[in-house]
């Protein structure tokens, strides 16, 4: 819902100003505070369908791409059932070498059931999507690592000798060796599958951002890179947090604004929506926000994706949160 009152003649306009912000932002030290930008994945909005705008998460990456110089690029989370893997593994390594080497891999199982069904996806149970997940991070990995899938024989995937060159710009360790890819950020907190697939191919997870759920998916993840032989520190344990950043005035006026937004286009959801904003989002003065985030920062979790209501037009937040959370964690 992050375009509804902007024409679609502007869309674009409006993403690249906000690409252009997070690119060249800097602090008065000199140093950007702003790694990364990311879309979502999906086809519709969310949380419920509209006739509002959503565009295709790897046709943005590719324009970001080509529009921004230093800022890294990802998604959160790329869904591994709407795109074969051996595709996906070639879009992300072009859009790889359109950055110069700027490029994240979100990858989950996907959720959003209508979605699904309406693109003609069906909706398998939970647990075949898992399996996708993991045999697609298996093929895409091969295929970035050695420029070909090999032949894979899996339930949901039988590839031969798919190629991909070029292969990515950017190397991961692996095992001790550094190999060609992208950053694989595996998404969601499943517990026996997801955090298992995570502890063998994940460079970074992506899950439950509050305090008891990070330090107990944290230690699920843990337990499964023992299980597997696999270093738990080489992971970097992220979340995603929606932003109430301000005085209790500005606060209030984002989560009317918010309001404003769910009543007009998704009015079944607005009460539940809102009431999420106000009670479970990371809100605050910029103070009490970076207490809140020097607590997780203690238990592990380093990276934060965040994201601000209404950025189409009030940048406000955003350059808030930059000037005044950001150098205060980074100190």
């Amino acid at each position: 819902m992050d375009l509804t009152e902007v024409a679609p003649k502007d869309h674009w306009t409006t993403m690249r100003s906000l690409l252009t912000l997070a690119d060249t932002h800097q602090l008065p030290d000199g140093s950007h505070p702003w790694e990364s930008v990311w879309v979502y994945d999906h086809f519709h909005t969310v949380p419920t369908p509209s006739d509002q705008a959503t565009h295709e998460a790897w046709t943005l990456m590719a324009a970001f791409a080509a529009a921004t110089e230093r800022v890294r690029l990802g998604q959160m989370c790329t869904c591994m059932a709407y795109r074969e893997p051996t595709y996906l593994a070639k879009v992300a390594a072009t859009v790889d070498a359109i950055s110069g080497g700027r490029t994240e891999m979100g990858i989950g199982a996907g959720w959003y059931e209508h979605e699904w069904r309406a693109y003609g996806y069906g909706f398998p149970r939970a647990g075949e999507r898992l399996a996708m997940l993991d045999e697609g991070v298996q093929i895409m990995a091969e295929m970035w690592r050695t420029g070909t899938s090999g032949r894979f024989e899996g339930k949901h995937y039988d590839v031969d000798g798919a190629l991909c060159y070029p292969q990515p710009l950017q190397t991961v360790r692996v095992d001790g060796v550094d190999v060609p890819s992208l950053p694989l950020w595996i998404a969601g907190g499943g517990e026996r599958k997801t955090l298992r697939t995570a502890a063998k191919y994940a460079q970074y997870t992506n899950f439950d951002g509050s305090l008891a759920g990070f330090a107990h998916k944290s230690a699920i993840l843990e337990q499964h890179c023992a299980d597997v032989g696999r270093d738990f520190a080489e992971i970097t344990r992220s979340s995603n947090y929606n932003v109430l950043i301000g005085t209790p005035a500005e606060q209030q006026e984002q989560l009317d604004w918010l309001e404003a937004v769910y009543r007009k286009h998704a009015p079944e959801q607005a009460d539940g929506q809102v009431a999420s904003w106000a009670n479970d989002s990371l809100r605050g003065t910029p103070e009490q926000i970076v207490e809140k985030l020097t607590a997780l920062k203690a238990i592990g979790m380093t990276y934060a994706i965040t994201y601000f209501p209404n950025s189409a037009e009030n940048h406000a937040p955003i350059n808030l949160f930059a000037n005044e959370v950001i150098p205060a964690l980074a100190s």
